[in-house]
């Protein structure tokens, strides 16, 4: 295993993290033990899961994924050697089961403290804020359109003042964002060096060969202010894998059994796919190892955070590590990027 600094710390972690959102639903609690136990004997430190866990969220399920974890956590006695990353679920129709309070203090405050007792401990190594309270482009919206009736008000300083309350007390360690975009992540940076408050050390945004949208502004911003990124979904839901392109999916993969998770199947991702696995394949690679290494190998990349509903997916997805992409490859890549680019924002 590789590791990398977690930016403003001195915590090490797996380059390699391993994602969590499908234990309690898709996978069992077995299965989801029998990945840790896979993936810490691999040298994977780095585990991320979320109040909101598992996917697809439900008020049944909810908050199932973090128990999982903390049952392992309970058996295994090794909480020391792990770090824990985990999520407060933003505003939205979709989170209405958890809560309809948003960010404010007494909702951060409930949501680390039940978060601890799923998890089974006295601390959360990193803590997220999982999306933007405002109204602005995530999850698939290409591009930002002002919505002029937002009732959203500035709150940056308030989150912050009230998660550095929650690292006083030991409940957690460090802070993060996801799903954010350049200027959420400039206001919380602004809020923190004005009033000696927190500082964000990740975010975790969609990144993959599918959708590269972070090397526009954001790549430049995590690396001047030492942000580091944790990349989700680089595998695209399974399409990166090719094989739906194959047609040798299982029939409880995750697309086949949630189809509404469409973000990296319109036609220009497929056509994008085809071109990324012939490549893959004219180097004796397959797609995803390339699409797992491409990642791997982003100066701007803390760790990439894999997800798996299998042992031998998991396999080969921390395999991946071992993989360097040649700089012709990068090129061949960056010419089906330029005739294709972007395609799942």
């Amino acid at each position: 295993m590789k590791y990398t600094t977690l930016p403003n710390t001195n915590i090490k972690v797996s380059k390699i993290c391993l994602g969590s959102m499908t234990w309690g639903n898709q996978n069992t609690e077995a299965e989801g033990h029998a990945q840790l136990d896979y993936a810490f004997e691999r040298g994977v430190n780095f585990i991320d899961t979320a109040e909101l866990y598992p996917v697809p969220a439900e008020a049944k399920t909810q908050g199932r994924t973090s128990e999982i974890i903390g049952t392992w956590l309970q058996k295994t006695r090794i909480r020391d050697k792990v770090i824990i990353a985990s999520k407060i679920a933003g505003n939205g129709d979709y989170t209405s089961h958890i809560r309809k309070t948003g960010f404010s203090p007494e909702a951060i405050q409930e949501a680390v403290h039940k978060e601890l007792k799923r998890l089974q401990t006295d601390y959360i190594d990193l803590y997220q804020l999982h999306w933007p309270e405002r109204d602005t482009n995530t999850f698939g919206v290409r591009d930002y359109k002002h919505n002029p009736n937002d009732e959203w008000k500035d709150n940056f300083k308030d989150i912050l003042e009230t998660l550095d309350g929650l690292i006083k007390a030991g409940k957690i360690h460090h802070i993060g964002i996801s799903n954010e975009k350049a200027w959420g992540t400039m206001r919380y940076l602004e809020e923190s060096k004005a009033h000696n408050l927190p500082r964000v050390s990740t975010i975790q945004n969609a990144y993959s060969l599918l959708n590269r949208l972070f090397e526009g502004d954001m790549a430049e911003l995590a690396i001047r202010e030492n942000i580091g990124l944790l990349a989700y979904s680089p595998l695209g839901c399974g399409v990166l894998t090719g094989k739906y392109i194959k047609g040798i999916e299982a029939k409880n993969s995750r697309l086949n059994l949630f189809p509404r998770f469409s973000r990296y199947s319109s036609q220009q991702s497929t056509n994008a796919t085809k071109q990324y696995l012939k490549l893959a394949e004219d180097h004796n690679l397959t797609l995803t190892q390339m699409a797992l290494a491409f990642i791997n190998q982003q100066p701007f990349v803390t760790s990439n955070i894999i997800g798996a509903t299998n042992l031998t997916q998991l396999k080969e997805n921390i395999d991946s590590i071992h993989v360097e992409l040649s700089e012709e490859l990068l090129k061949k890549i960056n010419v089906i990027h330029a005739e294709i680019p972007n395609p799942a924002p």
